[in-house]
């Protein structure tokens, strides 16, 4: 089976973030700006949260979705210790 390619359009505009988030831009900040105030779009600049609705797509477009899933439940899974009950 060949390797997945990771989409193009999604790497430019989304970012994964150290704890598996996503980040990316907000809407309504290419044009119309004159009647917005500066404190609207200085808040536009920021980064946005992706909404957990559209992360698994998304995550999947940038091959960090279901890989990075399996990954943890092994860490998970090889880091536990046994409960007792024994001797």
């Amino acid at each position: 089976m060949p390797k997945m390619k990771t989409h193009s359009g999604a790497k430019k505009r989304f970012k994964l973030t150290a704890k598996g988030k996503l980040r990316g831009r907000h809407a309504f900040t290419s044009h119309i700006l004159e009647k917005k105030s500066p404190k609207h779009k200085r808040a536009l600049g920021r980064p946005a949260a992706l909404s957990d609705h559209d992360t698994p797509r998304v995550k999947k477009l940038l091959g960090a979705g279901r890989a990075s899933g399996r990954a943890a439940n092994r860490v998970k899974a090889v880091g536990r210790m046994p409960t007792g009950g024994g001797s």
